[in-house]
């Protein structure tokens, strides 16, 4: 390939570099009641695991290992209370671009992946671009992070903050058979 065929080739974003894609047909009974019994209880020991899906500990730790190293588990993750650091109020900022080229995207994604408040971002279809998980310590210090994090920024156009009652989440993840 000479230099103008590459420059002229789209570049994948760093998010699409050595993207994985998961073929749940690889996955057995036994494969998916480990994943279900992790993500029911991230802290089962190798023996629990083991005795929760009917294998000998060597057997279920194989498992393990293979699943982790196949990209089947991303990680574990304590779930720490943000109320004990003084962060009771959650909010969900909606932010629209001003333009949408892939370095405005790339920019705000990498941005806002700095930022202490941020719990999550996700990039959207739709009205709005991103939707912007954030924990404050009140309202006051939302406000600020909203105008201090987001409104100087020059590739965004627009924000709508809601506020986040209360957090819930749904149980153990279900994979298709």
């Amino acid at each position: 390939m000479n230099d103008s065929q590459s420059k002229r080739r789209p570049t994948a974003s760093p998010s699409n570099l050595l993207r994985k894609t998961a073929d749940a047909g690889k996955l057995d009974r036994i494969d998916r009641e480990i994943l279900a019994a992790l993500a029911n209880n991230a802290r089962l020991s190798n023996k629990e695991l083991a005795a929760k899906v009917g294998l000998a500990p060597s057997s279920a730790l194989e498992r393990f290992r293979r699943l982790t190293r196949e990209g089947w588990l991303r990680g574990f993750h304590a779930d720490v209370d943000p109320r004990a650091f003084g962060l009771g109020l959650e909010a969900m900022i909606s932010v629209r671009l001003k333009q949408h080229s892939r370095d405005q995207f790339e920019a705000f994604r990498l941005y806002v992946q700095t930022l202490p408040e941020v719990v999550a971002a996700y990039h959207m279809a739709g009205a709005n671009d991103f939707l912007v998980h954030v924990r404050a310590r009140d309202a006051e210090h939302l406000r600020d992070f909203a105008i201090d994090a987001f409104t100087t920024r020059p590739e965004i156009g627009h924000l709508e903050t809601a506020l986040v009652f209360e957090h819930l989440r749904g149980g153990a993840p279900i994979w298709p058979e």
